[in-house]
């Protein structure tokens, strides 16, 4: 072969072998990534030519697909107080993608999970027109309504997380400012786009999944983990600490007080039963400061502080924070300085608790269904393991009754709750900056049936005076309410 048919030869071999990686690299790596771009009208086409499935709470529909006219052939719709489940359902957007059940459960919803392929395979070989699967929340309606109805009715920001203690069902999560799914699920571009840039500039962030996405100092509701490795290190309930209004942080000239610099109690110390009852910072810096840093930590960790898996939905990590020294220690064992939890994962303490000191897998799908109703999967309780003894557990529940007592307005309701508040810090002038406003606990407080976590930004209405007690608390016992009645 002459030298120019050769190099003819080579070129085309080389361009040969640069259409198949070509090919290789748009057919396989990048087919994922061509599918699920948003421009791509031909994947919203065939994604918009299937009914996507439904979205249910004990028989009320959250989210579902209708019929239209125009060239995508079904538009998604939130029926049911869409601004009270936009935390559960998200929103599914030509534009703008999907969020937390659409995102998390949308292959069910579309229909191209595996559990769906006889069904896929039934509909190509009839014509029948493929649909999506359905998901069946664990969503107590009543309980979702009263808890958003809760914190909107005074303009609160804030969030409500309520959890089944003996299997970890999520049976409301609400958070609040929120926003209506529907204006980001119509086919109407601009209409949509006009409400994406209202949402996305809205300083009160109604996007934000307040429950899940957002962590906050827990401040005193923290005592009920501090109290926990109390008692499992062997100090007692009638231990004597100090009651004073304030004390200096050990090696600083920093000083620690009581809520409003009150002294806790009428003698100079205080049980550490009462002072959990009266919510003592300073007697509970030197329950932490004895227990010390190590426990501490192990304990919050016990709890599911920092450990969790996806409900489905991902969940921002809570953690205690470094606690490189006793002032830090002290400081952390009242829900300070480094501390920070998610709503959920503060429900997840009280409902621990409550279940006897068994920590339970929150989840929020009880199960998946196929187009014609069949079950696909149901979710199992999952226990995490035992975070705290029995007995320890018994002990804290009579600590979190008295506690209840002694919060504003008490016990309100015709059944027993266990509580703790809290009123937290934070900002650069805690000082001068509304404290964030806690409660959580559980009811019956015998017979746990629901465990429950608020929390209220920036003290509600009450600005500076507000409380976990007075802000967070009626909230909070409204809604357990709601979920106990006739049960």
């Amino acid at each position: 072969m002459n030298t120019p048919l050769r190099r003819v030869a080579m070129a085309v071999m080389l361009m040969t072998v640069a259409l198949l990686l070509n090919a290789t690299y748009v057919q396989v790596i990048k087919a994922d990534s061509l599918r699920s771009d948003p421009r791509n009208s031909r994947v919203l086409l065939d994604e918009y030519s299937r009914q996507r499935g439904q979205i249910s709470a004990s028989g009320t529909v959250l989210a579902s697909s209708v019929a239209t006219d125009d060239r995508y052939k079904y538009l998604r719709t939130y029926p049911t107080d869409p601004l009270a489940y936009a935390p559960v359902t998200g929103f599914y957007s030509m534009q703008y993608g999907r969020t937390e059940l659409e995102l998390a459960e949308d292959s069910v919803l579309n229909g191209s999970d595996s559990k769906l392929f006889g069904r896929r395979l039934i509909d190509l070989v009839s014509g029948r027109d493929p649909r999506g699967g359905n998901v069946v929340t664990t969503i107590n309606p009543v309980m979702q309504k009263v808890a958003y109805d809760q914190l909107t009715k005074n303009g609160y920001t804030g969030s409500v997380v309520a959890i089944e203690p003996s299997t970890g069902r999520i049976l409301a999560m609400v958070s609040t400012p929120s926003y209506d799914p529907n204006q980001l699920a119509t086919h109407d571009g601009a209409n949509s786009t006009k409400a994406w840039e209202q949402l996305s500039a809205d300083p009160k962030q109604p996007l934000l999944n307040r429950a899940i996405s957002q962590t906050y100092p827990p401040g005193s509701s923290f005592k009920v983990i501090t109290s926990a490795a109390a008692l499992a290190t062997g100090i007692q309930t009638t231990d004597q600490f100090t009651a004073d209004p304030r004390i200096t942080l050990p090696d600083t000239s920093t000083t620690l007080e009581n809520f409003d610099g009150e002294h806790c109690g009428n003698n100079p110390t205080v049980t550490m039963e009462e002072a959990f009852a009266l919510s003592c910072n300073t007697a509970f810096a030197q329950i932490g400061m004895k227990v010390g840093a190590a426990k501490l930590k192990d304990t919050a960790a016990a709890f599911g502080i920092g450990t969790h898996s996806g409900i489905p939905l991902p969940v921002a990590d809570s953690t205690v924070g470094t606690i490189p020294d006793e002032a830090s220690l002290a400081q952390s064992s009242i829900g300070q300085r480094d501390v920070a939890v998610t709503p959920l994962d503060d429900a997840v303490i009280a409902a621990t608790v409550a279940n006897g000191g068994v920590r339970m897998e929150p989840h929020m799908v009880d199960q998946t269904q196929g187009p014609d109703l069949s079950e696909l999967s149901k979710t199992k309780p999952v226990s995490v393991g035992q975070a705290i003894s029995p007995q320890v557990a018994s002990t804290l529940t009579n600590m979190m009754i008295d506690s209840e007592k002694n919060t504003f307005q008490g016990n309100t309701t015709s059944f027993q709750i266990a509580s703790k508040t809290g009123t937290a810090e934070h900002g650069a002038n805690p000082g001068t900056t509304p404290a964030h406003c806690w409660y959580i606990g559980f009811a019956p407080a015998q017979n746990p049936k629901i465990a429950i976590a608020v929390v209220v930004e920036n003290g509600g209405n009450m600005g500076l005076k507000g409380t976990g007690g007075f802000v967070a608390s009626p909230i909070g016992r409204a809604v357990l309410e709601a979920g106990l009645q006739g049960s």
